[in-house]
């Protein structure tokens, strides 16, 4: 199987440059790690969603390390997976093509330990202060975001059944 055109050129007036740093900022001014976000919208943002390590350090101008460094934090939130290129001992990374709806649908990992504090917290400053209130009001909100997500989980699927592509 033949790969298609490496990474776009890193020029920086190469528009998908233009967008692979723009996403990448705008991820990162939402709380994103900027290195991973700027990994991360290579990914997403080139034809076939797929990079080597020596591709993202050119595309991107980072070290090697620094890329080893996203590509796990990536691949651990689920973003993203690697793969052995074929034919070679390359490692390939691949954009999850419904990454955010996977990494949302984490909620047991991304809200547990979170809950678990608040529950931890709660005792502490005691149920019935207005901290506790506070505190319980946080959980409660949390648990109700649990449940809402699978909802919309389902929803998604339906929407992404019925939607015509392109």
């Amino acid at each position: 199987m033949a790969r298609s055109a490496p990474a776009p050129s890193a020029a920086p007036d190469d528009p998908h440059v233009e967008a692979v740093e723009s996403l990448g900022a705008g991820l990162a001014a939402a709380g994103f790690p900027l290195l991973p976000a700027r990994v991360f919208a290579a990914l997403l943002t080139t034809e076939e969603g797929r990079l080597t390590s020596a591709e993202l350090v050119a595309l991107l101008h980072v070290s090697p390390a620094a890329v080893s460094g996203a590509v796990r934090y990536l691949g651990q939130v689920r973003m993203i997976r690697r793969e052995r290129e074929r034919g070679s001992r390359r490692d390939v990374y691949v954009v999850m093509d419904d990454a955010w709806h996977d990494v949302l649908m984490q909620r047991d990992q991304l809200y547990a330990p979170i809950l678990s504090a608040l529950v931890a917290a709660r005792e502490v400053v005691g149920e019935s202060s207005r901290a506790g209130e506070r505190v319980q009001l946080s959980v409660e909100f949390l648990e109700f975001v649990q449940r809402e997500m699978g909802h919309l989980a389902q929803r998604w699927e339906e929407y992404k059944a019925d939607r015509r592509p392109g």
